[in-house]
């Protein structure tokens, strides 16, 4: 016998509704021995900060701050990655000395023309991420002179004709912030700057 089934009850939306959206857990005081996740923005959690590539540079730096971030991954229609632009790839000397040697103003400059493309993003991988501590992290993007690292898991593609390959596609699974993993140990979060000022600022805080 099919089962009857009833509809459900309905009402109007109303003025003023607003949108559920992924949230990350609240982010809890850390040392240099936690797990490493725990100061890792999870973007299976909360919604990535994206951008076009043809985007104009001044309205990326004004999307960072109403984000409240330091860095925009540029996507393209199809959501792949194209790279990664930065508060320091904005506010830094490169555009000025792009448009110098364009003959062209600043504010002609887009997204395109000061990102990371994505063949030259340093990424850790999220199985790396999961076995290290926050200390490990620090040490990761002091050696790399950054201050994020994008952290990624694979999505595996199987083949659609028995004469393609399967294909293993990285995906962007989390953000590893120098910002985030200073206030999670309880120092003043750095200003954007030098990289090695940055992490001489919170070792004094730690008073290491």
């Amino acid at each position: 016998m099919d089962r009857q089934y009833q509809g459900l009850s309905i009402r109007e939306l109303g003025a003023d509704a607003g949108i559920r959206r992924p949230q990350q857990l609240p982010a809890g005081r850390v040392t240099r021995e936690s797990p490493a996740l725990e100061v890792m923005t999870d973007l299976a959690r909360a919604s990535p900060a994206t951008i076009r590539a043809q985007a104009p540079i001044e309205g990326a730096n004004e999307y960072m701050r109403s984000r409240g971030v330091r860095l925009l991954l540029v996507i393209d229609e199809r959501d792949a990655v194209l790279g990664v632009v930065t508060a320091a790839d904005i506010l830094g000397e490169k555009p000025t000395r792009l448009a110098v040697e364009r003959g062209g103003k600043r504010d002609e400059l887009t997204v395109a023309d000061v990102m990371t493309p994505a063949d030259l993003v340093e990424v850790v991988e999220l199985e790396a991420a999961a076995g290290a501590r926050v200390g490990h992290v620090m040490e990761t993007l002091r050696r790399a002179g950054r201050q994020h690292a994008l952290v990624v898991d694979y999505e595996h593609i199987e083949p659609r004709t028995a004469l393609e390959q399967p294909v293993r596609r990285a995906m962007v699974r989390g953000i590893f912030s120098l910002s985030q993993v200073a206030r999670q140990l309880g120092v003043a979060a750095p200003q954007a700057g030098e990289v090695a000022r940055t992490f001489a600022e919170i070792e004094a805080a730690l008073g290491h």
